[in-house]
């Protein structure tokens, strides 16, 4: 096991409050060690352009760039997309 592999990146579309992110990042938890969680707080200035996309969507999350799930963290699917990332990198 390499410790040089990059990790992928999970970022989560989200803003203040919400409930349903507190709750994603919960049923998360058990995989956090296999990823990045980068948060991206759509009601900021410089992150307009999420906002319009996602306002009525969040949480969002993309992996490693790339739109995965909305409103609820789909497991199968995100550990999938995720095992097929690691092997990649391997």
């Amino acid at each position: 096991c390499s410790t040089s592999t990059s990790k992928p990146v999970l970022t989560l579309f989200t803003k203040k409050p919400c409930p349903l992110c507190d709750e994603a990042k919960e049923v998360l938890e058990p995989y956090k060690r296999r990823f990045i969680l980068q948060e991206v707080d759509i009601t900021l200035p410089e992150n307009s352009a999420w906002y319009d996309k996602y306002k009525y969507d969040i949480p969002v999350f993309h992996l490693n760039g790339k739109f995965l799930m909305k409103h609820r963290v789909d497991i199968p699917k995100f550990e999938d997309r995720l095992r097929k990332l690691e092997l990649q990198s391997e």
